[in-house]
């Protein structure tokens, strides 16, 4: 019965409406990485308060049921592996190429993913909504100069399959604590209060208190909105994923990118070419196959 109830659902427009905000969310926090002068140490700092915000918010709506255990703790594992790549990826290559890259190839690894692990099946419109932004994801991102920055790209397509593979386990897990009378905001606020210290602590130890305590105050603030944006970010599609097929939410997600080249080119200085206003039409098309499938 449980699998039937998450196969008949659907992706309206508030759920749409609720994921493009998250991808907002999302893709600024990664600005704020990209922004940084030490992209590990900034990225252990946000997910470090991350856990602290977190914390409040898991006394508030409790722990989730034993059954989502087993998925939060694959997860905060997956995630590790998730912030390696992610602070190696910004660490050669510019935010308007290594974000479009390891978030354009995760939708169509989702989708693939998820009709085994989820037994859910995409119609056709909704495929050729995925492979659309993803088509487009990918477009923003490759250039010649991309071709230049062949370690930027290894770590980006690393982390491309590292977020399909906690995609779908924290889909699971979420539909798991939901279907035992729990929550997704239980199990969000669980694995944030997890998920920032095993690789928080190992930045801390490679770079020494001395170095990382004074950099950590003084990116206290943007350490703040970052976390507030990632978690919010996060939850709002764990939530969705509850209410609507997870390829289409994950593929809905990655209009990040969207956002991600207007800040990096607003804020970082980044250019913004022809190339990217293609993509920018290649993924509102595919939103709108999204929806109408």
């Amino acid at each position: 019965m449980r699998a039937v109830h998450w196969l008949r659902m659907a992706l309206t427009w508030g759920v749409v409406a609720a994921v493009l905000f998250g991808a907002l969310l999302h893709a600024s926090w990664n600005a704020l990485v990209k922004s940084s002068t030490d992209k590990a140490l900034d990225t252990a700092v946000i997910h470090l308060v991350g856990s602290f915000i977190g914390f409040p918010l898991l006394l508030l709506a409790g722990l989730p049921p034993p059954q989502a255990w087993p998925f939060i703790g694959a997860s905060v594992v997956i995630h590790i592996a998730y912030y390696v790549a992610l602070t190696g990826a910004y660490q050669h290559g510019d935010l308007g190429l290594t974000y479009p890259l390891m978030r354009g190839i995760g939708p169509m690894l989702v989708a693939l993913s998820s009709s085994l692990a989820l037994g859910e099946h995409l119609s056709p419109l909704a495929w050729a909504g995925v492979v659309g932004v993803s088509s487009g994801v990918l477009l923003l991102g490759l250039s010649q100069r991309a071709l230049q920055q062949p370690k930027a790209i290894a770590f980006a397509l690393i982390n491309a399959v590292v977020i399909a593979i906690y995609t779908v386990v924290d889909a699971l897990g979420a539909r798991m604590a939901v279907a035992h009378g729990g929550s997704a905001l239980q199990y969000v606020a669980t694995l944030f209060v997890l998920d920032g210290w095993p690789f928080g602590l190992l930045v801390l130890r490679q770079r020494g208190l001395a170095q990382a305590l004074p950099y950590a105050r003084a990116r206290l603030p943007v350490a703040m909105l970052g976390a507030a944006a990632s978690l919010s970010s996060y939850g709002i599609a764990l939530w969705a994923m509850t209410q609507a097929p997870v390829a289409t939410v994950a593929a809905l997600r990655e209009t990040s990118v969207l956002f991600a080249a207007v800040l990096g080119t607003w804020l970082l200085k980044e250019p913004f070419s022809w190339r990217r206003g293609v993509g920018t039409a290649v993924i509102l098309s595919g939103v709108m196959a999204l929806r109408m499938g």
